[in-house]
């Protein structure tokens, strides 16, 4: 377990307060108003339900003093007129300025760089006014408005060229992005030229069409000093425009005509380039990001054709006439082994079952018993003998018999001794009478060495 120090505690603190708040502006009222000798200023800056410290340092007051003499706004870098405000116990203020933590303390507070009064007049009512005219003509409908081009490559910014919102812009611009060609299309942003200059720089980059998109900035100010941008012949010139138009006039409290026209609204110049393009870190990071993906991917890839290379193997292995020859072998290895052990079980049950027929007979019938049935089978062996003899011997002598008897019944025996045998030719039968045949039938005459025609006649 981490133990931390006060000290740790507070710096830690105040690294993520003033990280995450490197400006801001902030309304409410004046309490506990002080001015000690040191000329810094320390009040509370409340809206009812919570309080926040302020501290104004007497090197953020603007110089000046007297009306009627000069100063340079140090956050707008426009020319401003009278001295620092002189706040009141209960005055309506915007503060503008940076989180910071007082450590001796251990509290944090605003330090104010910018302090205006906060108030309503003929120029609020005028932009009311020119609010709901322009609305009624459509020129803040949603439709109308152009997609802003992320990490465009050619912008034209429309400002005061000397003006510390432009030099904010380009100093942003620098460390974002992959890197874009900028051109600046120079104006008056405050005074009553300004609306005028304003609408010809916008009518001059949508003529040269070489802008992907338009920005138009101005630092802040008061109402007063911002009215260039609430001027109809401005929104006239926005609502024309062929390209996309990032407004971004004063600081986040303060919301112009041309704010509500543009295409896009962002709340300071610097906030303009931060729309426009990323953060090289964060570029930088999304590219590493994509080549741990790619890697990943590309790794996972090769994993699962590499696994189905290793299945498809494995299948063509099984698969191969030597893997079935060798899975055959290894079977028919198998069933002879099996079958021997049936054929020893099977042996070797038959001799004891045999064994034990013969234990029994041996028993039944007794060694005696056994050597008079074989006399007995012995006699009756030579007397079947005997008997056979006799029975073919008669049987000899009557097939001889019988063959003699079928030779002197041969029809042709009689040929050997001189006679012959006539058939007639036309019944195929052989002739015992005379009356058989008539004069002219034919006859053959068979003897023992051949045959001889002859015809039938009565003399």
């Amino acid at each position: 377990m981490k133990i931390f120090s006060v000290t740790d505690i507070t710096r830690a603190v105040k690294d993520v307060l003033e990280t995450e708040f490197p400006f801001i502006w902030v309304r409410g009222q004046v309490t506990n108003l002080a001015r000690p000798a040191s000329g810094h200023i320390y009040f509370t800056l409340t809206d009812g339900d919570a309080g926040l410290s302020v501290v104004w340092f007497k090197g953020n007051q603007r110089a000046g003093g007297t009306d009627g003499e000069e100063s340079i706004n140090p956050l707008t870098g426009e020319i401003e007129s009278g001295g620092p405000l002189e706040l009141e116990d209960g005055m309506e203020i915007l503060c503008a300025g940076h989180m910071n933590v007082y450590p001796p303390r251990g509290v944090y507070q605003l330090v104010a760089e910018l302090v205006q009064e906060q108030g309503v007049g003929d120029l609020k009512l005028a932009f009311e006014a020119m609010k709901r005219k322009l609305a009624e003509k459509g020129y803040f409908d949603e439709d109308r408005k152009m997609e802003i081009p992320r990490s465009a490559k050619r912008v034209a910014v429309v400002t005061a060229p000397t003006g510390a919102a432009v030099r904010d812009f380009l100093k942003i611009a620098e460390t974002r992005g992959t890197g874009a060609e900028i051109r600046i299309y120079p104006t008056l942003v405050q005074g009553d030229l300004a609306p005028g200059q304003i609408a010809q720089a916008l009518d001059a980059v949508y003529d040269d069409g070489w802008a992907e998109v338009v920005v138009l900035i101005r630092g802040g100010g008061s109402l007063e000093d911002l009215w260039a941008f609430n001027t109809e012949q401005v929104a006239d010139a926005l609502f024309r425009a062929t390209v996309p138009v990032v407004c971004g006039v004063g600081h986040e409290v303060d919301v112009s005509i041309a704010d509500y026209v543009a295409d896009k609204r962002v709340a300071t110049p610097t906030h303009a380039a931060q729309e426009l393009w990323l953060r090289r870190e964060t570029l930088m990071q999304t590219v590493d990001e994509l080549d741990s993906s790619l890697v990943r991917s590309f790794d996972n890839f090769l994993n699962v054709r590499e696994s189905g290379l290793e299945t498809l193997q494995k299948g063509l292995s099984w698969l191969s006439p030597a893997q079935r020859i060798e899975r055959l072998l290894t079977s028919f290895a198998e069933e002879a082994e099996r079958l021997d052990r049936a054929s020893v079980k099977f042996v070797n049950a038959k001799s004891d079952a045999v064994a034990a027929l013969a234990h029994r007979l041996a028993f039944v019938f007794g060694e005696e018993r056994v050597e008079r049935m074989e006399y007995d089978l012995s006699a009756l062996q030579s007397r079947f003998s005997r008997a056979a003899d006799i029975f073919l011997k008669d049987k000899l002598a009557e097939y001889e018999n019988a063959a003699t008897s079928l030779r002197m019944l041969d029809p042709e025996s009689p040929l050997e001794r001189g006679y012959s045998l006539v058939t007639v030719e036309k019944s195929g039968t052989f002739l015992r009478s005379p009356d058989e045949v008539a004069d002219g039938d034919a006859i053959r005459v068979r003897v023992k060495s051949g045959e001889v025609r002859a015809r039938v006649t009565s003399e």
